[in-house]
């Protein structure tokens, strides 16, 4: 099984020929695909940022909205916060930061003992243990 991040997802809807494999694995009955609940806020703040809005188009979110609907969501549990906290803590303590959705993320897939496939390796790799499958 394996857990997407956002930009994986905007690649996918944006049909990006990096992510047709990917894509591929979902349309053959391949791996499980599971989505950690804070990419869905990270998805849904994109489109409707004041930057962004005058470029999305209607069937944009309808878009977003139907492809959410075909995976199984991890949510954000007690579990899930008090690992986001220890992970955050241990950041700040080393001098790192992340965006928080990206430490929840992180916290997600560690406790359901996933892998995070992201493009955006560079802040996740910053949390321990967690595995991580890029493209």
């Amino acid at each position: 099984m394996v857990c997407l991040d956002s930009s994986v997802i905007i690649d996918i809807l944006r049909g990006k020929e990096s992510v047709k494999e990917i894509e591929n694995k979902f349309d053959y009955g391949g791996e499980e695909i599971l989505i950690p609940s804070p990419v869905i806020v990270e998805l849904i703040r994109g489109i409707y940022l004041k930057d962004s809005i005058k470029n999305i188009k209607d069937d944009e979110k309808e878009k977003i909205n139907n492809f959410l609907s075909s995976f199984i969501v991890l949510d954000f549990d007690k579990k899930s916060a008090i690992k986001t906290g220890e992970i955050e803590a241990y950041l700040i303590n080393n001098g790192e930061t992340i965006d928080l959705e990206d430490i929840m993320i992180g916290a997600i897939v560690l406790n359901n003992e996933e892998v995070l496939l992201t493009k955006n390796k560079k802040h996740f790799e910053k949390i321990k243990a967690l595995k991580l499958e890029t493209y």
